[in-house]
């Protein structure tokens, strides 16, 4: 029976050794925190007026090919043969040079999104830094970002840091 004591303590002994702490986790909201700094919405605004410059030049080559096409229409019937496929070449040509200037300006890898990436790195890489030193000074293992996070459907307002990181960044709230 002693035996039998002395087997069960040690088994609760190894079994409360072995637990696992409890993981700190935290959530923060990056639209929330990106709207409360200065230099994002400065940013943004720059972008947007560089986009609208850029679409005005390809909107301008769309109608300017657009406005060949509805000259060729009118003059179609006193074009010859040569003139008329010369004409629809141009045409093409232009509605071509409008979709490169497109593709260039707002493409996948275009100056639309190397810019955005040159603008927006530096003020993400602080925000990461942020949370890095929030997390490793209040022992978070685990920080979410509620905006991006698809699968939180609810989470209590009590472990959301996102003014800890703007205070953080010098940016009180």
């Amino acid at each position: 029976m002693k035996r039998i004591c002395i087997l069960a303590s040690l088994l609760v002994l190894c079994a409360v050794g072995t637990t696992v702490k409890a993981q700190k986790f935290a959530l923060i909201d990056m639209e929330y925190i990106l709207k409360n700094i200065p230099a994002y919405e400065m940013t943004n605004e720059q972008l947007s007026q560089l986009s609208a410059k850029w679409q005005g030049e390809v909107d301008a080559l769309q109608q300017e090919a657009q406005n060949m096409y509805k000259s060729f229409q009118s003059d179609l019937v006193f074009l010859s043969a040569e003139m008329k496929n010369k004409r629809e070449e141009e045409i093409f040509k232009k509605e071509q040079e409008a979709m490169d200037l497109k593709r260039k300006y707002f493409g996948a890898e275009g100056e639309l999104y190397k810019k955005r990436e040159s603008l927006m790195k530096p003020i993400q890489d602080e925000i990461y830094e942020a949370v890095k030193q929030i997390a490793d000074e209040k022992g978070y293992q685990v920080i979410v970002d509620r905006a991006s996070a698809m699968s939180v459907i609810y989470a209590s307002p009590k472990i959301d840091i996102s003014n800890e990181v703007l205070l953080k960044l010098g940016y009180a709230k």
